[in-house]
């Protein structure tokens, strides 16, 4: 037996109840006395009957009642409707009238009502979905929850607390919504209390012990706003994902989640923009160095929607190099992928890849990026960073290559590290090459990515977990933030945008003070900066700037089709004999001091002062 057969032998028999006892209700009250007429009475139950068969016609008796929503009332009021409409007719063709016209009419308004009731008495009545006490049980102390926001994402949190019964010791006591008519206002039972600037008020006096955040595509700065008002309260905060992360292929957690890094620092993810014509990287051989890292594993993820014909991923680290390579399989069995277990510094293996797979678009990720590291080994930054991207460009300007993609870091604009002076300097090699190449060589600077191995967030991570201190350089450093997949995102548009020799940035949005996420990340697990959890200023380490930016001072940043995407029209020189002398002369270098000189001098010739002539 179906669930719809089940169902209308269920509730079948009550909704003929409901409405033969609404129309002798109404027909008692209409005539001061119950029918006293056989003819009367059985008219009154072909028209419950009536009903009954048009609640099966319209769908009444497929319903899951206590998981449907307010809309679910429509098929309802369809029904009744057709009911009344067949039932007013029946009673003007027969003479003298059955029952009167008015009884018609208020009979079917009750019966509405009553079987409106039916459906939704678990709302009406929700305490009597509640665990009984009566047992003699402990029971769990409530949990008093204030919801920020009314839409859609809150209404059904607000639902779902409300009736799953391993929520029930969840009590809503209100909502916050900066909207001001909808203040005294109900939502699923519980007051609009006021506006975000309320939120510590409302908690303290109310004993909020947990806030949930269900706000659709807020703005990074109200967003920001918002937890700033939380972070005054003792409340713990959890945060509603949208319909856009559930819908999200690529989401691994639907449940209601801590608020995140992303939440922090505010960034907007960037989706694919039908401005950007991206059929320039799509069906293409693709080559993907250091594709194994935290931004070349991910460029391999999104290149993969892109229909490569082949992808090829090349990377020294062995191991997970391995868990990329099983990952793509297994997210696209069809696609053809090849791992390459390979160096970009020898010259050699890198010529058997080209010469294997010759491929049509390079990406090249691989590379050194910690600062503090590559200031104690210099030779390792220019053999990794430098003969690396020396190798891989001149290789795919050899094979014919159609586009040449560097990832550099904002850490390139008037280096003060070796690490960020290799990067520059490789900038300087890929343009150097476009001026004798067919290959469209392009360049992308962005500054530090979320989540990357090594980063900032990661560490606070886990010296909070330990129980402190935080350690941060300097209590004025900011640095700007971008999430990889957004950055990545930005990355494949910047190539499809390229005609050779361009150096893009990626607009960052706005610079975070690293101590202000520092102290945030502390609050948000419900600890004290400087109490709970101590923070110690180190001092800024050898190479470090204080405050990164995105383009030097005699660069100038031009807006693209695409809006988070700029091109920075930078100074050019002339291609020389005597620029590739001085990098072969770096490379073959091998004493520490002696490479700091000459890549400083070799930067610093290679980048205008505000005196020298700009074309």
């Amino acid at each position: 037996m179906n669930y719809r057969t089940r169902s209308f032998l269920i509730n079948a028999p009550l909704d003929f109840a409901v409405a033969s006892g609404a129309y002798l209700l109404t027909f008692s009250i209409r005539l001061i006395g119950l029918p006293s007429s056989e003819f009367h009475i059985t008219f009154i139950l072909l028209a419950a009957l009536i009903l009954v068969a048009n609640l099966w016609i319209f769908g009444v008796y497929k319903r899951l009642w206590d998981q449907t929503s307010g809309h679910g009332v429509l098929p309802i009021v369809r029904a009744v409707s057709a009911a009344t409409i067949i039932t007013l007719v029946l009673s003007l063709l027969q003479f003298p009238r059955p029952i009167p016209l008015s009884v018609v009419l208020v009979g079917s308004l009750l019966s509405l009502s009553g079987l409106v009731a039916l459906r939704y008495r678990s709302r009406m009545f929700p305490s009597a979905r509640r665990a009984d006490p009566s047992n003699g049980a402990a029971q769990p102390p409530h949990t008093k929850v204030l919801i920020v926001g009314t839409g859609k994402l809150a209404q059904n949190m607000a639902y779902q607390l409300r009736h799953t019964a391993a929520l029930q010791t969840y009590t809503i006591v209100g909502f916050i919504d900066d909207d001001q008519p909808k203040h005294g206002m109900y939502v699923e039972g519980a007051p609009v209390l006021g506006d975000r600037q309320a939120i510590p008020t409302i908690a303290q006096a109310h004993g909020i012990d947990l806030i949930i955040l269900a706000l659709k595509n807020a703005a990074g700065d109200d967003f920001r706003d918002i937890l700033t008002y939380c972070e005054n309260t003792s409340a713990r905060l959890k945060v509603v994902p949208d319909v856009d992360t559930l819908l999200n292929p690529s989401a691994t957690d639907y449940r209601l989640r801590d608020v995140n890094i992303d939440d922090l620092v505010g960034r907007t993810i960037v989706t694919r923009s039908d401005i950007v014509d991206m059929t320039p990287i799509t069906c293409k051989l693709v080559l993907v160095t250091g594709a194994a890292g935290s931004i070349g594993s991910e460029l391999s993820r999104q290149i993969a929607a892109y229909k490569p014909t082949h992808l090829v991923l090349l990377d020294s680290n062995e191991s997970d190099l391995h868990d990329m390579h099983i990952d793509l399989r297994s997210r696209y069995p069809e696609l053809p992928v090849t791992p390459v277990l390979g160096d970009v510094t020898l010259h050699a293996e890198m010529r058997a890849v080209f010469e294997q797979f010759k491929p049509q678009i390079v990406f090249h990720c691989a590379a050194y990026k910690h600062v503090p590291m590559l200031e104690r080994y210099p030779q390792k930054a220019i053999q990794a960073n430098v003969l690396g991207t020396k190798n891989v460009a001149e290789l795919a300007s050899e094979y014919h290559a159609e586009r040449f993609v560097l990832i550099s870091t904002d850490k390139a604009i008037d280096p003060s590290s070796v690490m960020g002076a290799s990067k520059r300097l490789c900038e300087l090699i890929v343009y150097h090459l476009q001026s004798e190449s067919q290959t469209r060589f392009g360049a992308v600077r962005f500054g530090n990515v979320l989540g990357s191995r090594g980063s900032v967030v990661p560490m606070f991570t886990r010296q909070i977990d330990a129980g402190g201190p935080v350690t941060i350089t300097d209590p004025n450093m900011t640095r700007f933030f971008m999430t990889i997949p957004e950055a990545v995102n930005l990355v494949l548009h910047a190539a499809c945008l390229t005609h050779g020799g361009e150096l893009f940035v990626l607009n960052m949005g706005e610079s975070v003070r690293i101590v202000k996420l520092a102290e945030r990340m502390i609050r948000l697990r419900g600890l004290r900066p400087y109490t709970d959890i101590p923070i110690e200023f180190i001092g800024i380490r050898p190479g470090e700037k204080l405050h990164e930016a995105l383009y030097m001072e005699h660069e100038e940043a031009e807006p693209t089709i695409h809006p988070q995407i700029l091109h920075v029209k930078h100074w050019k020189s002339e291609f020389s004999d005597e620029f590739w002398t001085q990098v072969n002369c770096l490379i073959d270098t091998p004493d520490p001091e002696t490479i700091r000189k000459q890549l400083e001098q070799l930067v610093r010739l290679q980048t205008p002062t505000q005196e020298d002539p700009q074309p």
